[in-house]
């Protein structure tokens, strides 16, 4: 079997946005012009192909993230919708960690919100090249060039239109092609299938030509062929515009900006074209570094190319009831085939190839070898988690692992009947290895079963899709704050431990530690101190790993510990009495002691809440933010309303839902996202 498509010719592309902006309707219209199917899906219909959970139908939002391939002018396009609401947040990261681009959707009345930053972060942190669209240009209050000033403040990105709407709101007609200097309609009667070029209208000549100029500016510092032309007045031909914008995007240093109404299916086509021109494929990419192994810290490199080893990252693992696992694949070089073996890196593991999947939502197509730039699911595989790197045999290598948010909130569960216990731990298990920001354990005082995620809807879902695909009847307690501890000072504390055995032959160790606090956000970090000489090289892994464990339970409350920085600085070494286990134990003893002894403090997770209100109910909001302990960072005005931003702890948000609808009669939202631990009062 030979590759299908080029390449060159390939766009592993995410749509990611702030919830409700537009990606789901977005990513049917895209569907649907490109042949993929051949009818509209809307999400009020509960009709749509990407989202196709049950639970996404009925509350139209997407939960999980789905891939799906289809072809546009040629070109491949393997697209993923994300989820826009913040207790999904993993699904976004997951996904652009394997991407080579995106497509980042705007609402133009609200413009940047703030997962809208949440998720342009984690592009970021992926450097992965995005292409604005402006969505929602029919709406009431749409406003294209605020939603620019918008993404040019709050996410410090050079966005430049490339595009400019014919109108807004109920008088939104259609779109300018500022390269081509064309305006655009697309006919009502074909579903906006028929795109009509016409001439600029007058009135939007002048603002046309302002807006080429500034297009042209913005290149010259990408291109000095550009910068020389447009310096002399020279004309500049469409092609180099085009070669400079996809530059220019790929070095992650532009943004072009487009816009449209994917509703009513104005813009869509041009958006998809801006896909194909603009973002990289995986040659763009470049080659992709790893390691030799977990130990080693010796480079590796794979090139996005069919004759290199092959190499890949799973990057999200689904229980499918016909299947059983799903491993969603991104391969990075190489190719491979059903039959062959892989080598999964990460565990040290082989595993057999019983099967290639190409999907489509939650449709699947048989193919019998995938190559490198490839997104694909491979079933039935025993031991491949999210992160793990599954490579060829002869040819290890080991891709950085995908970290993400700890679990903030805590519900205790249990099943209506016992004979359903077993029943249950197997489903959150699955679910477990599923999501990577939900975990469940058994609270050893209470014998509580208790799952913890990042947010009430997180595991409101999760006890859903417990009831709905694993049959399980159970009932759940209140939500609790899932705390942390941390330390106040800092503290030198050593650690013996001292046995003598039965035949005289004791075991014997001394560690000296020196325990900090680290700066908040930063986590547990544990190092053997540059001259410490008392302790031999082969016992410095086993104390650190012990350092480490030690603070998963606090002496406050035995809530895990964090921001803590551990320095091995000292110690002792009897040759016949020195034994790991002798290490491990003294490390315990000595950060327990330490932990008691520095101030120990607790933490408390916060989170950044924005609430839009209409100005006669803003003095309301603020007040009762401030009762919850809420910081106000700023207020800012959005036409008729006000967007207040604060600081709260997420122990005061339960509920705040009801609270805001009574204090605004229904008209004020808001939403919220993970900002950090502060030191609970």
């Amino acid at each position: 079997m030979s590759r299908s498509v080029v390449i060159r010719d390939i766009r592993n592309v995410g749509i990611m946005a702030h919830i409700d902006a537009g990606k789901t309707t977005t990513t049917e219209r895209m569907l649907y012009y490109s042949g993929f199917v051949h009818k509209m899906g809307n999400v009020d219909e509960g009709n749509t192909v990407t989202d196709y959970m049950q639970q996404e139908r009925e509350r139209g939002i997407t939960i999980v993230s789905a891939a799906i391939t289809f072809f546009w002018n040629n070109h491949q396009i393997n697209l993923i919708d994300t989820p826009g609401h913040v207790d999904f947040t993993a699904e976004v990261q997951r996904s652009l960690r394997v991407l080579d681009g995106a497509v980042a959707v705007f609402c133009g009345v609200a413009g940047v919100q703030p997962q809208s930053e949440t998720v342009w972060r984690q592009a970021d942190m992926y450097k992965v090249p995005r292409i604005a669209y402006v969505n929602k240009m029919d709406r009431i209050g749409a406003d294209f060039e605020k939603t620019i000033q918008s993404i040019v403040d709050k996410l410090k990105a050079k966005a430049v239109p490339i595009q400019i709407p014919i109108g807004s709101s109920d008088s939104f007609a259609g779109i300018i092609d500022v390269i081509e200097k064309k305006a655009y309609y697309f006919e009502d009667e074909t579903s906006g299938v028929n795109v009509i070029a016409s001439d600029i209208p007058d009135e939007y000549i002048t603002e046309v030509e302002s807006r080429y100029s500034a297009l042209l500016e913005a290149l010259a510092d990408f291109n000095d062929e550009i910068m020389l032309k447009y310096l002399n007045g020279e004309e500049v031909s469409t092609e180099l515009i085009h070669e400079t914008i996809r530059a220019a995007t790929i070095h992650n240093s532009f943004i072009p900006v487009l816009c449209g109404s994917s509703f009513k299916n104005k813009g869509v086509q041009p958006l998809l074209d801006a896909v194909v021109h603009y973002l990289p494929s995986p040659l763009d990419r470049g080659e992709t570094q790893g390691f030799t192994s977990q130990a080693s810290h010796e480079v590796e490199h794979r090139q996005a190319n069919e004759n290199e080893p092959f190499s890949g990252l799973v990057f999200k693992v689904i229980t499918d009831p016909f299947v059983g696992q799903l491993s969603f694949v991104r391969v990075y070089s190489g190719k491979v085939s059903v039959g062959e073996r892989v080598h999964n890196s990460t565990v040290g593991k082989n595993e057999r190839i019983g099967k290639l999947l190409r999907v489509a939502a939650n449709k699947r197509e048989e193919v019998t070898q995938v190559f490198a730039g490839d997104i694909i699911a491979i079933p039935a595989m025993k031991f491949a988690r999210t992160g793990d790197t599954l490579c060829a045999v002869e040819h290890p290598i080991l891709y950085e692992k995908i970290d993400f948010a700890e679990p903030v909130i805590n519900q205790s569960i249990e099943v209506k009947t016992s004979s359903d216990q077993d029943k249950l731990v197997e489903a959150l298990t699955k679910l477990s290895e599923e999501d990577p920001t939900f975990r469940f354990f058994n609270d050893a005082e209470s014998g509580q079963t208790i799952i913890s995620g990042v947010g009430e809807l997180h595991l409101e879902i999760i006890v859903d899709r417990i009831k709905r695909e694993f049959n399980v009847q159970t009932k759940v307690g209140r939500p609790q704050v899932a705390y942390r501890e941390s330390l106040g000072g800092e503290v030198v504390q050593e650690g013996v431990f001292e046995r003598t055995g039965a035949n005289g032959k004791g075991q014997y160790a001394k560690v000296v530690l020196h325990v900090t606090p680290n700066e908040r956000g930063k986590g547990n970090t544990a190092e053997i101190h540059s001259e410490l000489t008392q302790i031999p090289k082969q016992y410095f892994e086993i104390i650190l790993q012990s350092c480490l464990e030690s603070l998963n339970v606090g002496p406050l409350s035995g809530y895990p510990m964090t921001d803590i920085h551990i320095s091995v600085i000292g110690g002792d070494y009897i040759e016949d009495s020195a034994n790991d286990i002798a290490y491990k134990i003294a490390a315990s003893i000595a950060t327990r002691d330490a932990c008691r002894k520095a101030h120990p403090i607790m933490l408390e997770p916060v989170f950044s809440v924005e609430v839009v209100s209409p100005e006669d109910y803003i003095g309301d909001v603020i007040a009762d933010l401030s009762s919850r302990r809420g910081r106000i960072e700023g207020i800012q005005q959005q036409q008729s309303t006000q967007a207040v931003e604060a600081i709260v702890p997420l122990a005061q948000m339960f509920g705040y839902v009801t609270t805001l609808r009574s204090i605004t009669q229904g008209r004020g939202s808001y939403s919220m996202k993970f900002y950090g631990y502060d030191i609970k009062i």
